[in-house]
């Protein structure tokens, strides 16, 4: 008997002939079927899909170029769904480009990997009947998340197993620098897509008992006794070419109160140091030298934060970034007196190291929303920038000590509890170039920080079902 039905987005006739022909060379497979690209990901697709499947499983190739199984791989794919009962499988893959071919390894989809872009690869199969029953409990009509909804409710029923194989070959077409994808979530073009699948998300999140209604804890920013109305945070390491330009963006601030730069260095071996000694003349200027231990960027927040000198509110800026003007310091104060927030994330620009606008220009995470923000937080991968926190609070959730995702790590968990506000005037430059720490990464790091974050979002969802659970008791 064969087993297995494919669906597939059709382009054009070339990509037609090679994989339908691939496909059906394969002992397994039943049917192929192509559909229409452009709606291809919708629910109404998704409903097509379970009416024409007839074979215990269903494949969904999310590409329109061409599709090749290593020998014997798809017997694989479905021996694997067979032995572990999954819901769905997918697996690591080869890519080729410009007649390159190279390793494509994907990370094990945890529970709190809810992001709509995470990397299955271009291969999905189901087991029909977890499809089917997911596509009978799809309630809202999505003309771009329906992929999305289905596979997040078929994980409410089933595991997603990730095959660590490398069992299939497919042509890549997106060759762009990890850097330059990190932000096609925020582009403001793919507005409409966002909105469906933050809808999406949230109606998951309800089903699982991980939706927090909008109620937070009031702040009152009377705790402590603080010197500095705020303090402009600036971890560093080896920014000999940059450090200058932040901490001069960074004391030529102009205020209304009185507030510092505190400058954490974690043993710079570039110069770096002897940059920071030259603006040692100006009071303002706050030097903290790490020890030899590890730090990374969470412990060098950790180590300002709890300096004597920090202020009451401290304020992002990393160390090849520079504000916008002289006035965003004023600007976060006031936005946290007037939003009575915990935090608050600004608006900032893409630029490269001279200051020229990037695509996709400015970043202001529009799709925040006071009664949504918190929820909407465990589907993508950023909160924004620049971030200012209310320090007693901060002193008691602290940072992770890691060089990646402790920004992130730290606005999930103050969204538990406090709600997040918003500036959404440009108070920063976000430059990126060559030797920028996230601008051009292997596969093998993008699929590192991907899979931490991805844990971050385990945690807390795991965090949140369970204060739920408590607030259950209670009422």
């Amino acid at each position: 008997m064969k087993r297995i039905d494919c669906f597939i987005p059709f382009e054009n006739d070339s990509q037609v002939a090679v994989t339908a022909a691939n496909l059906r060379s394969e002992s397994e497979v039943s049917k192929v079927v192509f559909m229409d690209s452009l709606t291809f990901k919708s629910t109404a697709s998704m409903r097509k899909i379970a009416e024409a499947a007839e074979a215990p499983f269903i494949m969904i190739y999310t590409k329109t170029t061409d599709l090749s199984f290593g020998k014997f791989a798809l017997e694989r794919f479905l021996a694997v769904a067979q032995d572990t009962s999954a819901a769905m499988v997918y697996s690591d893959h080869f890519k080729e480009t410009g007649g390159m071919r190279s390793f494509a390894p994907v990370i094990d989809c945890q529970f709190g990997a809810l992001r709509d872009d995470f990397d299955f690869g271009s291969v999905m199969i189901f087991r029909a009947s977890a499809f089917k029953e997911a596509v009978s409990r799809m309630d809202v009509d999505y003309a771009y998340a329906g992929l999305y909804d289905l596979r997040l409710k078929v994980s409410q029923k089933g595991a997603l197993v990730h095959i660590n194989e490398y069992l299939y070959y497919e042509i890549e077409t997106d060759t762009r620098k990890s850097g330059e994808k990190l932000f096609d979530y925020v582009d403001p073009k793919n507005r409409a897509v966002q909105i469906e699948m933050e809808k999406a998300c949230t109606s998951h999140l309800k089903a699982i008992g991980g939706y927090l209604e909008p109620e937070f804890k009031e702040v009152t920013f009377d705790d402590g006794d603080f010197e500095f109305e705020a303090s402009v945070v600036i971890p560093c390491k080896n920014r000999i070419r940059t450090i200058g330009d932040a901490i001069a963006s960074a004391l030529g601030q102009k205020t209304t109160f009185k507030y510092n730069v505190i400058v954490v260095d974690d043993n710079s071996t570039d110069g770096t140091v002897d940059v920071i000694k030259s603006f040692a003349g100006d009071p303002k200027l706050v030097y903290i030298a790490q020890d030899k231990t590890y730090h990374a960027i969470g412990g060098n927040w950790n180590a300002a934060l709890h300096h004597p000198k920090c202020g009451r509110f401290a304020i992002q800026l990393d160390s090849d970034d520079v504000y916008s003007d002289e006035n965003t310091v004023q600007k976060f104060v006031d936005a946290f007196h007037a939003q009575k927030c915990a935090m608050v994330v600004g608006t900032y620009r893409m630029t490269d190291f001279h200051m020229e606008t990037l695509p996709p220009g400015i970043i202001d995470h529009r799709e925040w929303t006071p009664e949504n923000g918190r929820n909407n937080a465990l589907r993508i991968n950023g909160l924004g920038a620049p971030r200012g926190f209310y320090v007693p609070m901060l002193r008691e959730i602290n940072f992770p000590t890691t060089k990646y995702g402790e920004d992130y790590a730290v606005g999930l968990r103050v969204s538990r509890e406090y709600q997040i506000g918003r500036i959404y005037d440009v108070v920063y430059n976000c430059r990126r170039w060559d030797d920028n720490s996230d601008a051009s990464l292997d596969i093998e790091k993008v699929n590192a920080n991907n899979l931490y974050k991805d844990r971050l979002r385990t945690w807390e969802l795991q965090a949140r079902i369970l204060m739920n659970e408590r607030k259950q008791k209670k009422s």
